[in-house]
């Protein structure tokens, strides 16, 4: 992502030809406001017998000096490539030396080394770049560089390993937020069976001294299974924004059948609570999508569903306030069928302090991930829970008190449609309720 001339840019992995990875292009899409948004022409394809011959794959963008500035991992193999862009986005200049790094550092044996993070700090230019390092595990490799075309090799960016590294960080993003430095990982595991992307991103939060970054805090960055390699951009108003890939819930041939594989989540502000926890939000835009608002008054939620009348439908945002006396578990049911053999649950748990997607029933096809997704959910100030939910299709993205889980689901039943609240027994008010119907975005 990039803002140029206020506008705020998206490329993102495409491949032209198949919903699968491979001859991988960059996808080209702009917005005014983050809500609304256009497809461009396609930005970069690889180079026949060129160092990006196998693929253009992921990167980053930058202002060099009012030069747009990419880049991103040529295949085969990997290395960094860089392409300098028009005043408006739209043509893009490979550099004639690429590759601008020739290699992983002399002597090391790497798995992989790909994806890059760039920054610009003192007039020097620094990357990160993810590695798998060969009998080792993930690392994160730290270079600095006058003029984005050569590099010097710093070292590792950590001042020490992580206990779990896996076998390869994918997509590192490193950025100062408040006080602190941030790193986010999406760190591939050491047995790559099913469904590799569930659960694997984290962040970390520490101190950055003398080109070394020491983590202090490290979490699971969203709860639902189906978000991963997201990546920041800082925005003309100061605002850290997120954008993760939402992989898909469903097997390889039904991705080939439907014609198309992931999606790009909404934009989401970070930031850092008083106890140190990074918290996710909405980015907001959206409201100029919603029609047909639906309102609850506040009320006593029964020890049963409650199906909230004349609200249906797949594309929905949905708040809702709620103040809890008893450590009830209670929540929200959405793409519900009448009879509720299709449902998914969104379930808060105060006592155990969890934020749960329950989509075990979501679906009764057998092509479907029927799972339930469980991530952490704190502080609970006073007794109090505000939750969003965006509803598009089969996406779900859920904002819990700063927490977030994201998840795909794939009812087969048309009149999956309905939205209900519960709860496990007395003790939760519903103080506010407020749903729409949601516009298209294009």
């Amino acid at each position: 992502m990039i803002q140029w001339k206020g506008r705020y840019h998206l490329f993102y992995q495409y491949n032209p030809h198949g919903p699968y990875i491979d001859n991988t292009h960059w996808g080209h899409a702009v917005s005014d406001d983050l809500a609304h948004w256009e497809h461009l022409p396609i930005a970069l394809a690889p180079t026949p017998n060129g160092p990006d011959s196998g693929g253009c794959y992921s990167g980053c963008a930058v202002d060099n000096d009012g030069v747009p500035t990419v880049i991103y991992t040529g295949i085969d193999p990997e290395r960094p490539c860089l392409a300098t862009g028009d005043n408006d986005l739209l043509t893009w200049r490979k550099h004639p030396n690429n590759p601008v790094i020739d290699g992983p550092p002399d002597g090391m044996k790497t798995v992989g080394f790909r994806d890059h993070t760039i920054w610009r700090e003192g007039g020097v230019w620094y990357q990160v770049i993810g590695a798998g390092i060969a009998g080792v595990g993930g690392d994160a490799l730290l270079y600095s560089s006058e003029n984005l075309l050569d590099w010097d090799y710093l070292g590792s960016l950590m001042a020490e390993p992580l206990e779990d590294r896996g076998t390869m960080w994918e997509c590192p993003d490193f950025f100062p937020l408040g006080d602190r430095h941030m790193l986010l990982v999406s760190r591939l595991p050491h047995l790559m069976g099913g469904d590799i992307w569930r659960t694997r991103v984290r962040w970390h939060s520490g101190d950055f001294a003398d080109n070394k970054f020491a983590p202090d805090r490290s979490e699971v960055l969203d709860a639902g299974g189906n978000f991963y390699a997201p990546q920041t951009m800082l925005d003309d108003a100061g605002r850290r924004l997120m954008w993760g890939w939402i992989t898909e819930g469903r097997s390889r041939n039904a991705q080939n059948i439907a014609g198309w594989t992931g999606v790009i989540s909404l934009p989401r502000v970070l930031d850092l609570d008083g106890a140190g926890r990074l918290t996710q939000a909405p980015a907001g835009g959206t409201e100029s999508l919603r029609f047909n608002h639906r309102q609850v008054d506040g009320m006593d939620l029964p020890a049963e569903d409650f199906a909230i009348a004349g609200l249906r439908g797949d594309s929905l945002e949905i708040s809702a306030k709620f103040a809890m006396e008893d450590a009830v578990t209670f929540g929200l049911r959405i793409r519900c069928s009448p009879d509720g053999e299709e449902q998914t649950t969104i379930e808060i748990d105060p006592e155990r302090q969890t934020l749960t997607v329950d989509r075990t029933t979501s679906s009764h096809d057998p092509e479907a991930l029927l799972t339930r997704e469980t991530g952490s959910l704190e502080p609970i100030a006073g007794d109090q829970i505000e939750l969003r939910v965006f509803l598009d299709r089969s996406v779900i993205e859920v904002f819990a008190n700063g927490s977030a889980a994201t998840s795909r689901i794939y009812p087969m039943r048309a009149d999956s449609l309905g939205v209900s609240l519960f709860a496990d027994g007395p003790g939760v008010r519903l103080k506010e309720f407020d749903a729409w119907e949601m516009e298209s975005i294009w």
